[in-house]
């Protein structure tokens, strides 16, 4: 399903982009800036991809305030996952699919409306589908200890490409904090040692540490903190997928969508900044630290202000394997621009199994053959 975003009324409409030449439903060429007809095999320019972008950001406040009547809110149709939750849209004429999240069944029984926050960037798929079968099929021939008939699912089709919603913010943070600074000395300390039967005297040099308290107030500046706004993917593997080359980020264009599936946001705006805030206390304790100075540092009490947040709502691009093996469902991902691959596999109970096995049995044998041979050496 391809959305054609309008943005006087708010309304979205079904999208279709035609061939110049025979008339077909293009779709997006992975690593180009160009729709690719399927058919005919002519090359469609998409038009904008080039033009230069200016990032805006949107004052985080200022639109909670004004949420309802935002003009960055839009209505788009959306199918909704009953297993595992997600909202996504279709590709167009599809009745019928497969969840792309956890792989169970989806039948479209009616459309359904949902009002979101319109996208403004996003970075276009770079690997194409054939590049992301490959590096499925690695990942599964590479896996330890996994079921025979696991690696049957490389020779089937599923993979699919698929536009993430992410959230990034910008902040300020000032962060009063209490705490303490350690500062090692050493001290002589005396002890007696056996030698050949003789008691001996010897010092050694031991680490103190001397304790103080510490006091003030820091100050960190964050830009693109990035938030996946999906609940549908696994937020570990999600963020081992970055970095994300945010500086190539274009323009928002339902061009780019032709061929593939985008996901709607579960994580609201709010929720969104609660989870970068957890990306950014690492950094501020860092500064702390720094800050508190010493050989170690304690951190008593720390609470950080926010100020100047803005944020915005763009697509990144993954390839998707969801498959169900034993009635659960497991993820494989690609980051659709660099090929960094992250997913959850099943193991064999058998093959873990035997192997401790063999493993002990080799074990068992080098003893043996130590205790038979090795003590006549």
């Amino acid at each position: 399903m391809n959305i054609d975003f309008n943005e006087k009324t708010h309304e979205v409409e079904q999208h279709k982009v035609n061939c110049k030449d025979c008339g077909a439903i293009l779709q997006y060429d992975p690593g180009s800036e160009q729709l690719t007809c399927q058919y005919c095999g002519a090359q469609n320019e998409i038009a904008e991809a080039r033009q230069p972008v200016v990032v805006e950001e949107i004052d985080y406040h200022e639109f909670l305030q004004n949420a309802e009547r935002s003009a960055e809110a839009i209505d788009i149709p959306t199918v909704k996952c009953d297993n595992c939750g997600a909202s996504t849209t279709l590709k167009e004429n599809v009745t019928a699919d497969n969840c792309p999240f956890c792989g169970t069944a989806l039948v479209i029984k009616g459309g359904t409306t949902s009002h979101i926050i319109k996208p403004k960037y996003l970075l276009p798929f770079k690997i194409d589908k054939k590049k992301s079968a490959d590096l499925f099929k690695e990942w599964l021939h590479s896996l330890w200890f996994a079921p025979n008939d696991l690696k049957q699912f490389a020779q089937k089709d599923r993979l699919n490409g698929i536009y993430i919603p992410y959230w990034t913010y910008d902040s300020k943070a000032t962060t009063p904090y209490t705490g303490m600074r350690g500062d090692h000395y050493y001290v002589s300390e005396s002890y007696t040692v056996t030698v050949n039967g003789r008691t001996e005297h010897r010092t050694r040099q031991v680490q103190k540490t001397r304790w103080s308290p510490a006091s003030g107030t820091v100050f960190n500046t964050f830009n693109d903190v990035l938030v996946v706004a999906s609940e549908s993917l696994p937020r570990n593997y999600a963020n081992e997928l970055e970095p994300w080359d945010l500086e190539n980020l274009v323009g928002f264009n339902e061009q780019f969508l032709s061929g593939f599936i985008a996901e709607k946001y579960q994580v609201g705006v709010e929720m969104g900044f609660e989870q970068a805030k957890k990306r950014m206390d690492p950094e501020i304790q860092s500064t702390i630290c720094q800050n508190i100075g010493g050989d170690v540092q304690k951190i008593l009490t720390y609470s950080p202000h926010y100020e100047d947040i803005s944020f915005k709502h763009l697509l990144l691009p993954i390839w998707l394997s969801a498959y169900k093996y034993k009635e659960k469902s497991y993820r494989f991902m690609i980051n659709g621009r660099t090929g960094e691959v992250h997913g959850e596999r099943p193991y064999s109970a058998w093959k873990i199994f035997f192997f401790v096995l063999t493993l002990l049995a080799v074990i068992g044998g080098g003893i043996y053959l130590w205790v038979q041979y090795g003590q006549n050496v």
